[in-house]
């Protein structure tokens, strides 16, 4: 009784509302594993998925199968997975297959380590969907009632038909057996079980080409080994994009490549890898964003074009053997293929062009094909070239060879699409969205185009109020130290507040520790202590070892604080309040060097960071002070070199500032927030969107048991700072006490 008591009082078992004793066997080791893998939302989704499984009722087994396989493969897929599993586990309970979640969850874990990609399991799950449904059988037109016959033997067999097919594959085969045993339940179960001929012979149709998932570790050893990169290699379905064919591409997430690659009368499929993941990983090594909002779409074309070029010969003077792979899987144009009166001939040009760079014995005569050649030959002859130098000869290409008939929507594509090349979207940065680029929906407008520096970014949750959920990873945070000023600045400013410091000296001395607290059993002390002494002597004289630990000593009963001070240094803070001859930074800076030397007094560790963001893709985030660094020149000059610009996403700031103070060993963490103004971003029109997540991180914050304090100088704070941080804030009118209010808060808040 006593164990089942201690498991049931466990907060996270209680969490997990699910009564089967069977889970308290393996719910601490399912536990350990899942915290390698997620934070503590993920927690959080993955008890709450395991709960709703256990609620609809069919046994602990599918329990036992979701808590086991999902922290690997929220591992692998990402955190969302959680929420899509639950959910599609939920939707199957509402069907009359609710008996088929044992062999769905069963198998799950196979096949996402076989998909390798939350988008790719998504396609997966909607084709099961689909097969369910057109198999499930009605009576007399009513609702259904009997489920789907050979649902249960499908997902069993999928581990295996996972790895003999593409996914496009299993799509054709799932469709010949829902077209021609839909009503045919034994028939239907034989195919779908892989028990009869015709379910053998279409999945021998179907299985052509060359997998990803069989040559995967191959792939990544040919990239270590010959360029020296290690991405995350995430394969793609050519067989559901109707509309466009997807292209391979590469982003910070990893490289994107098409799970089947057919072999082509000259070139293998696993060949065709090759030079797919060559000529990414030339374009990683050699490529240089530019910024799109330069150029129109016709340059963008052309250049991508001839840099693609350039990287590849730069790969071909390292490795030579590829120039042979690279020319067998290019296009080789017809001059005069295309009529320039009717058709639009831009991709045509280019793609001879193209073909021109990288084939010395091409056939083509053209005279502007021939001497932009020479010229694109010239620059490479004198070193690696630029992605530069590669835009201002494509500009010059198209301003030579353009006509009017460019803009006809009548395009010539034939031997124009060179298909192992990737869509080139990592050679663009955009300032500005405009209906020409084809981007995601949600590119924000940039203030600027300000390359990140420095160490990778890290990326953070942020709280939708409309949804009631997180936006997983949905902000990237930069880091960096802050450029440092003259340390003299801040030493004069110290200077012109000495009044102040003479009094927050006394105030300070009052909150120094002053007690004395006893340690006891010290070999080496101050002082004699009685009792053990006399303990020791009677040991010694009844013939007992004595404890030689007979002295004492005093220390100090010392304050055990950590403090986080984060600024806001958004462009609001280079104003001049209203009566005020300071802006509000330099009033800042004022504060926390009176700020800093106070607490340097009483010896709590101490940090000091600032922030500001430029959407939710660039939030910066600077240190000035760590908890290990003193009072010292080096601290005062990144002080006196504080700078303000762009805006203020505070709940990220906060999120990032709470990663720093939770590692601190203090029993007290305090997190001050000095700002101007409401959380505020340019790519949110929402106002309360930020609002109301950064009331969501002090909520998270005090969870992990930090304090959090804003000091906000904005005079209409009211409207909102309360709504934040409830009665933990301070709102200063008069902006010129803030240098003495500072640091006088500090020491109320730390008495």
């Amino acid at each position: 009784m006593s164990d089942i008591s201690e498991v049931q009082q466990h907060p996270d078992r209680l969490k997990l509302k699910c009564g089967f004793e069977q889970i308290d066997a393996v719910f601490d080791e399912c536990m350990e594993e899942a915290r390698l893998y997620m934070n503590e939302q993920g927690i959080e989704e993955y008890l709450e998925g395991a709960s709703l499984v256990c609620m609809m009722g069919r046994g602990v087994e599918p329990v036992l199968s979701y808590m086991e396989d999902m922290p690997a493969i929220a591992g692998q897929l990402g955190q969302p997975v959680l929420k899509l599993i639950s959910e599609t586990v939920w939707k199957i309970s509402r069907t009359p297959n609710g008996q088929s979640i044992p062999a769905f969850l069963d198998t799950l874990g196979a096949v996402s380590r076989r998909l390798g990609d939350i988008e790719a399991l998504q396609k997966y799950i909607d084709m099961i969907f689909s097969m369910m449904t057109a198999t499930t059988v009605s009576i007399h037109g009513h609702h259904a009632t009997i489920p789907s016959p050979a649902l249960s033997y499908l997902l069993e067999k999928m581990p295996y038909l996972i790895s003999q097919l593409s996914l496009a594959g299993l799509k054709n085969w799932m469709n010949y057996g829902v077209r021609y045993y839909s009503t045919h339940p034994e028939r239907q179960i034989d195919f779908f079980s892989l028990q009869s001929a015709d379910s053998l012979a279409v999945m021998q149709k179907e299985r052509h080409g060359v997998l990803f998932y069989d040559h995967e570790r191959k792939l990544n050893l040919y990239l270590q080994g010959l360029w020296e990169t290690d991405p995350q290699l995430v394969p793609y379905s050519l067989g559901f994009d109707e509309l466009r064919k997807p292209q391979p591409y590469f982003d910070d997430l990893g490289m994107r490549i098409p799970d089947v690659y057919d072999d082509l009368p000259d070139v293998a499929g696993i060949d065709r890898y090759r030079a797919t993941l060559a000529h990414m990983a030339a374009h990683q090594r050699w490529t240089r964003p530019l910024i799109a909002d330069n150029y129109s779409p016709f340059q963008r074309m052309a250049i991508e074009f001839i840099e693609d070029c350039r990287v590849e010969n730069l790969a071909i003077r390292q490795y030579p053997g590829l120039k042979k792979l690279f020319l067998s899987l290019h296009p080789n144009p017809v001059q005069g293929a295309c009529d320039p009166e009717t058709q639009s001939c831009l991709r045509h040009r280019l793609a001879m062009l193209s073909r021109a760079l990288l084939d010395p014995e091409h056939v083509y005569t053209d005279p502007d094909l021939l001497e932009f050649a020479e010229l694109f030959h010239q620059a490479m002859a004198k070193g690696e070239s630029t992605t530069k130098e590669i835009a201002s000869i494509a500009l010059s290409y198209v301003a030579r060879t353009r006509r009017q008939s460019d803009q006809l929507a009548n395009v010539f594509f034939d031997d124009t699409e060179i298909n192992y090349r990737d869509d080139n979207r990592h050679m663009w940065t955009f300032i500005e969205e405009g209906d020409e680029e084809d981007t995601v929906s949600d590119a924000p407008q940039t203030h600027a185009a300000e390359e990140p520096q420095g160490l990778p970014p890290r990326h953070y949750p942020e709280w939708d109020y409309h949804s009631q959920s997180y936006r997983p990873d949905w902000v990237s945070v930069y880091e960096a130290l802050h450029p440092a000023g003259n340390a003299n600045d801040v030493d004069q400013l110290l200077l012109k507040h000495g009044a102040v410091l003479k009094r927050m000296k006394r105030i300070l001395e009052m909150l120094k520790p002053q007690n004395y607290v006893r340690v006891r059993y010290q070999e080496e002390g101050s002082e004699l202590d009685l009792d053990v002494a006399i303990r020791s002597l009677i040991d010694l004289k009844s013939g007992s070892m004595p404890d030689p630990r007979i002295n004492m000593s005093h220390k100090h009963d010392s304050r055990d604080i950590a403090v986080m001070l984060l600024l806001d240094l958004s462009e609001s803070t280079n104003e001049i309040p209203q009566g005020c001859e300071q802006t509000i930074l330099q009033l800042c800076q004022e504060s926390v060097s009176l700020l800093s030397w106070s607490i340097e007094q009483l010896g709590d560790k101490f940090a000091i960071a600032g922030f500001h963001s430029n959407t939710r893709h660039d939030v910066r985030y600077h240190h000035i002070k760590g908890f290990s660094e003193n009072w010292n020149d080096d601290v005062k000059g990144r002080i006196a070199g504080m700078k303000a610009r762009y805006s203020t996403r505070m709940g990220a700031a906060m999120r990032h500032a709470a990663h720093y103070l939770e590692a601190q060993k203090s029993d007290k963490k305090l997190l001050l927030i000095l700002t101007d103004g409401e959380p505020s971003d340019i790519d949110v029109s929402d106002e309360t969107l930020l609002i109301q997540d950064t009331h969501k991180a002090v909520q998270e914050l005090d969870q992990k048991g930090i304090y959090t304090y804003c000091i906000s100088l904005d005079p209409r704070a009211d409207d909102y700072v309360k709504d934040i941080f409830g009665k933990q804030h301070m709102v200063i009118d008069n902006i010129n006490k803030l240098p003495e209010k500072l640091p006088a808060l500090f020491a109320s808040l730390t008495k």
